[in-house]
């Protein structure tokens, strides 16, 4: 999966998640969950639901590598050996 593809998946979860956002707007660079006003469990089912689609394992202390889209876009990429090394 290319990281455009992670992209998309990452945008279509916080649809899900806070479905009143255009997934458009959101800043790529700001912290989620002030964003969109999410609270930690809305938080957590994002990581549930990216798990799932994704098929990738995020520990918790890993949490913090997703708060921000384009975090989220290269943690994803590089669990799946597309990101850049880091």
């Amino acid at each position: 999966m290319k990281p455009d593809e992670i992209r998309r998946v990452v945008l279509e979860e916080l649809s899900n998640i806070a479905p009143e956002t255009d997934p458009a707007g959101i800043d790529t660079s700001a912290d989620l969950r002030e964003a969109l006003d999410i609270d930690s469990m809305d938080f957590l089912n994002f990581i549930t639901a990216l798990h799932k689609r994704l098929g990738a394992a995020i520990p918790e202390t890993d949490y913090p590598k997703l708060f921000k889209i384009d975090d989220a876009v290269d943690y994803l990429a590089s669990k799946r050996g597309l990101g850049r090394p880091g």
